[in-house]
């Protein structure tokens, strides 16, 4: 982790689950044995979005919501290059939920992961589409009067290959996930369920100890579509967490693109300075 260390100091709330989030992040890469200038980590807006300059390493901080089709056009100009982008609930729930959906549905070759927790929490705690149902915010004080989005139900509805969910507190598993998502065919989905100790006051870390338990004690098939699906929707009296469902049969976005089938070099490594002179005279 000592490769990607950094001198700016972290400005998070105490105990707010980005630290462990972080954490995870960190070693995840070490432990895969990469550089810092061997990947390419895309941060949207967000309290997630502050720790884009707490880490070594080729960083892009860019618009709220938005992240996805960046992290997607950067894989796809350099398929070499690990790329993974983080988003939170009220930016990938809302505003860039067309992102989302599309890059599930093309299954781009990238690592997403959901800074899930349940509210807007760096313009201090509005509802958003993942807020539960009843809890008082700063915007909702009356509770939201919209129903909570079901995110995970949503998520296996656009049949994805890689859906796992972690809590930020649990920085091992979320650590293996991180290293598994990295090594996936396409899309991998992370859900890492985030205590917010200052604004969330209902989902807590405490909670998320006592609800959480790892499908890998269980021995969860994760080729098992359905059974995925019924246990990553059903939190009512636990909540699944570890590598919910995975498939790597299917080629991803690039694999598909019928021009790029045969070729050995990137889109990247092909770009070269053309002389337009010729051309620019025509338009003359």
């Amino acid at each position: 982790m000592q490769s990607y260390s950094c001198v700016n100091k972290c400005t998070w709330c105490d105990g707010c689950g980005d630290y462990g989030i972080w954490t995870a992040v960190k070693r995840a890469l070490t432990e895969s044995g990469l550089a810092p200038w061997q990947v390419c980590l895309c941060f949207d807006v967000g309290c997630h979005g502050n720790g884009s300059d707490k880490l070594q390493g080729y960083r892009f901080h860019g618009l709220h919501g938005r992240v996805i089709p960046f992290a997607a056009g950067a894989k796809l100009a350099n398929p070499k290059l690990p790329v993974i982008a983080f988003g939170g609930d009220g930016a990938s729930f809302s505003e860039g939920i067309g992102h989302l959906v599309h890059g599930i549905r093309s299954d781009y070759p990238i690592v997403f992961v959901l800074h899930n927790n349940a509210n807007y929490g760096l313009t201090l705690g509005q509802a958003s589409a993942l807020t539960w149902q009843g809890q008082k915010m700063n915007t909702a004080p009356n509770g939201i009067p919209e129903h909570t989005l079901p995110s995970m139900d949503f998520v296996f509805s656009l049949e994805p290959t890689f859906v796992a969910r972690s809590f930020s507190g649990d920085i091992p598993q979320m650590t293996e996930i991180m290293k598994a998502a990295l090594k996936h065919r396409g899309f991998a989905f992370v859900d890492i369920l985030q205590a917010c100790p200052t604004w969330n006051h209902f989902a807590t870390h405490e909670y998320f100890l006592e609800h959480c338990y790892d499908v890998t004690t269980e021995g969860h098939d994760t080729s098992d579509f359905v059974k995925a699906r019924a246990i990553a929707v059903d939190t009512s009296k636990r909540i699944s967490t570890g590598i919910l469902y995975q498939r790597e049969d299917i080629p991803d976005f690039y694999e598909k693109l019928v021009p790029r089938q045969g070729k050995t070099t990137t889109p990247v490594e092909e770009v070269a300075i053309t002389d337009v002179t010729a051309y620019m005279k025509k338009l003359l």
